[in-house]
């Protein structure tokens, strides 16, 4: 079997099965530390172990010292020894979807294919669905900065 039809299997499989996600991005944003903008996030990424990851934005007094959701939640993959994210969710209470915002897509895609789902949720559930390279067209990455890419500090 090859390792792109693998990977495919899996995310259909993780992007047919979003709600362990809703549920820890919903769990997760009730504990946001937000008095400034009073605007709540909750996030949650999948590790292609199957685990799931959430956070919650923590804003400061000295903005914009303050920590995305999404940034939270990624911390907490990474500190768990995971570096691969298949899946992403962003709820907030807003209108209109709330996808990450351009320095968390940054982030994601560190560690995250282009075909990774984002989805975007509100109070009733999830609204809108994008592959992270839509988010991200045309984005820099780790394949950018090979070990034969790298050249030395003068």
């Amino acid at each position: 079997m090859s390792r792109c039809y693998t990977q495919q299997a899996q995310m259909a499989r993780f992007m047919s099965a979003p709600d362990d996600l809703l549920a820890a991005a919903r769990a997760a944003r009730v504990h946001a530390h937000a008095p400034y903008s009073g605007f709540a996030v909750g996030a949650a990424v999948r590790g292609a172990s199957g685990r799931v990851y959430a956070g919650c934005n923590v804003e400061n007094a000295a903005y914009p010292e303050g920590l995305c959701a999404e940034a939270s939640a990624i911390g907490a993959c990474v500190t768990a020894g995971e570096t691969r994210i298949v899946e992403a969710l962003v709820v907030a209470d807003s209108k209109i979807p709330v996808t990450p915002c351009g320095a968390c897509r940054q982030r994601l895609r560190e560690f995250a294919a282009d075909e990774a789902p984002v989805h975007a949720a509100d109070a009733d559930g999830i609204v809108a669905t994008y592959p992270l390279g839509s988010l991200l067209p045309h984005s820099f990455g780790p394949s950018h900065v090979t070990p034969a890419s790298r050249k030395p500090a003068t």
